[in-house]
């Protein structure tokens, strides 16, 4: 067979086959780009354009807020895409019949910068609105992880307005970024439901976060780990909030290594208890990365872009339920 038409016959196949790709793409996503749009399109004229508004004359663009919004939801919910630039080339690619007036690369990178507040907003209406039944609103998990702008051998320059070096012990690295926080609902048959989700720089103290964002909780039974014992500052909760923290144990300064011995057994007993119940939040944050990739922040260039990061893979990882037939 001659070369140059076995070159050209192995070019036509690609065509076909890309074509052909494209095609069935575009018949399996109508019903679920559209169900996205819909509901970003409701949200947007209750809530969300109000924290995305514009004061300029432009402020009906061809290529709307909501347009932007549902690629990168789509994009990262359905085709794992989670980087921008892998969701501009599939929207390029693949959906130029959705969206005819797409615009340039960098153009749609500014417009999702400045969607960050929508995205965030959009997240916990979500979260809030679709929360799943069986949760136990009578006890609750805390954890934290890191969300990593680069590694701490180098030197932090992205996002520094909100970003800082911090370590993380259960990787046992040392890293500069931010810190997710959650605060979650158990369920028995399930993984955790946040009830609350909160980001700080990466050196932030576990526990400050949790007395500044969920101190007030009432009637509640919390497990977490070790980061979170202050005998203090919890007996006076439970006294006064019926709030109770339990935490694996932590060995006491100056104890002789009699006393030790003698609560070892009882000791090792419940940190193993608390440590199990718990360990289903280590879950959550496994499905959280596998969904969105919300941990390898590393190709964040900016402050907003690091916001638009965080809240944009939020609301994707939840957006499952108007998905449904």
């Amino acid at each position: 067979m001659d070369k140059h038409y076995y070159n050209s016959l192995i070019i036509s196949i690609f065509i076909v086959l890309r074509s052909t790709r494209k095609h069935m793409i575009n018949q399996a996503i109508g019903s679920k780009l559209i169900k996205i749009y819909f509901y970003v399109c409701e949200k947007y004229e209750s809530e969300l354009q109000y924290h995305c508004q514009r004061f300029s004359n432009n402020d009906k663009p061809a290529f709307t807020d909501q347009e932007a919004m549902t690629i990168y939801l789509f994009a990262v919910n359905q085709e794992q895409k989670f980087s921008v630039r892998g969701m501009y080339n599939f929207a390029k690619d693949y959906l130029p019949s959705w969206f005819p007036t797409l615009p340039s690369y960098v153009a749609f990178v500014s417009r999702l910068n400045r969607l960050s507040g929508a995205f965030k907003a959009l997240s916990e209406l979500l979260i809030a609105e679709f929360r799943p039944t069986g949760l136990d609103s009578g006890v609750s998990l805390l954890d934290s992880m890191p969300i990593v702008t680069c590694s701490g051998k180098r030197q932090g320059r992205v996002a520094r307005e909100i970003t800082d070096k911090g370590y993380c012990s259960t990787k046992g690295m040392y890293y500069y970024g931010v810190k997710l926080h959650e605060l979650a609902f158990r369920r028995q048959q399930g993984i955790p439901y946040p009830e609350s989700i909160v980001f700080s720089r990466a050196s932030e103290n576990d526990l400050n976060v949790y007395k500044e964002n969920w101190a007030g909780i009432s009637n509640r039974f919390l497990y977490g780990d070790r980061i979170y014992i202050d005998k203090a500052f919890f007996e006076q909760t439970k006294n006064q909030l019926n709030a109770t923290m339990l935490t694996p144990t932590k060995l006491v300064k100056g104890e002789t290594e009699r006393i030790r011995q003698f609560d070892r057994a009882h000791n090792d007993l419940f940190s193993k208890a608390v440590s199990a119940i718990r360990q289903p939040i280590e879950s959550a944050f496994n499905w959280l990365i596998e969904k969105t990739g919300i941990q390898r922040a590393s190709k964040v260039r900016s402050t907003k872009g690091l916001l638009l990061h965080l809240y944009g893979k939020l609301a994707s990882a939840f957006l499952n339920p108007i998905l449904k037939p």
